[in-house]
């Protein structure tokens, strides 16, 4: 059987997937600055002869991958392959020496799943007909997202994918469980920018001002109306705000300008553009009526993540036969985002996850921490079941 083939490889390739891991970790680099991991990686590829091409999104490498047997069909791998802006606190030999930058969100593992994939399916050529993908994204965690300009320097095509899946590290499953969702899965992602401006003064005559602070706290509580008042509920969505700076304002001092920051997300595009008319309208008539104005900038972001469901349910049904039913967990929906959601906005796709978790161990921490850490045994389930879902939808 094929998925024993593949699990034998997978654990004889395992120490070696664990040592590009443990590099790969130690010399994290930030979003669009992946220069030397690009390098490393391609030195991998070099190393087994197998056809790549670089310069993607500056760092980004493509990776080809032909079956021997006769077939046109093609399937694409991804993996993101940039860090985060965190100083990592855990006590292991492959601590991060890139000082402030750290594997923090599991690409680290991504990557060496799909290099581990990557040898697993070259070894297994004469198993399979079709092309496999295998793309190393950068920049998936800043806007605006690697995929995006991938997608545009031509990613999807040449050869054309007809499905693309991906892989993402998930501490809150145990070691050894997939998670999976069908349609909707992850949010959208807008960044928002408000500057309140009004007129600035003594905090003791405050009748001489435009309160900006005030006028601040009244946005925000008027905000709320967008998810609260105006949204389906039906369409699951989130207005947050984290960030509230004055400018030159102290204990007795009101300020000219006030800055506010935060994130609008949700999974309805139409919807979405509707709600920011709405936080725009309601900031400045909010302002307005308080003798002030103010400024609104919405950075449009990654768009939602829908996993195609007929490619997601095949994509299950293999699961369960390379894992166990009893392995395979439906996964609720979530807030968060992804820029694996551009494939998914143009191909048919399947983001799911990878349960990297160990309580026995004390693996517990959350992705963007600075103690986030696997269990590395999910790294011989993650190039296996990498390589054996490639080969299944091949089929």
């Amino acid at each position: 059987m094929i998925s024993t083939k593949i699990k034998e490889h997978a654990s004889q390739y395992f120490e070696k997937i664990q040592k590009i891991r443990h590099h790969l970790h130690m010399n994290p680099e930030l979003s669009f600055q992946e220069l030397n991991t690009g390098k490393y990686i391609a030195s991998i590829l070099d190393e087994l002869n197998i056809e790549f091409t670089d310069g993607w999104c500056e760092h980004g490498i493509v990776a080809i991958i032909k079956g021997d047997q006769p077939s046109d069909k093609v399937i694409m791998l991804r993996a993101d392959i940039d860090a985060l802006p965190i100083i990592e606190e855990n006590n292991v030999d492959y601590k991060s020496q890139n000082e402030g930058v750290m594997h923090a969100c599991g690409h680290d593992v991504h990557t060496s799943c799909l290099l581990g994939a990557i040898h697993i399916l070259n070894d297994l050529k004469s198993d399979f007909g079709g092309t496999i993908k295998c793309i190393f994204q950068p920049g998936e965690e800043q806007l605006p997202g690697g995929a995006s300009i991938m997608i545009k320097e031509g990613v999807l095509e040449n050869p054309k994918p007809t499905s693309v899946l991906g892989q993402h590290v998930h501490p809150p499953l145990a070691v050894g469980k997939i998670g999976y969702r069908s349609g909707m899965y992850m949010a959208s992602a807008d960044e928002i920018r408000i500057t309140v401006k009004g007129k600035g003064g003594h905090g003791a005559l405050p009748h001489n001002c435009v309160d900006t602070v005030l006028m601040s706290a009244r946005i925000l509580t008027a905000l709320q109306d967008v998810v609260a008042r105006n949204t389906n509920p039906n369409i699951p969505a989130v207005l947050s705000f984290g960030k509230i700076n004055s400018v030159g304002g102290a204990t007795n001092i009101i300020p000219d300008e006030v800055k506010i920051e935060g994130t609008f997300r949700t999974m309805n595009e139409e919807w979405r553009m509707e709600a920011h008319k709405q936080i725009v309208r309601i900031a400045e008539k909010t302002a307005e009526s308080m003798g002030g104005t103010c400024d609104v900038d919405i950075m449009v972001g990654y768009p939602c993540l829908v996993n195609e469901p007929l490619l997601t349910a095949r994509t299950h049904t293999h699961m369960v036969k390379y894992m166990g039913e009893e392995n395979v967990i439906e996964l609720p929906i979530r807030l968060t985002a992804e820029d694996f959601s551009y494939y998914s906005q143009q191909a048919d796709a399947c983001f799911y996850r990878l349960g990297t978790g160990n309580v026995e161990k004390g693996i517990t921490s959350a992705v963007h921490t600075p103690t986030f850490d696997i269990d590395e045994q999910a790294l011989e389930i993650g190039m296996g079941l990498m390589a054996y879902l490639a080969i299944s939808e091949l089929k």
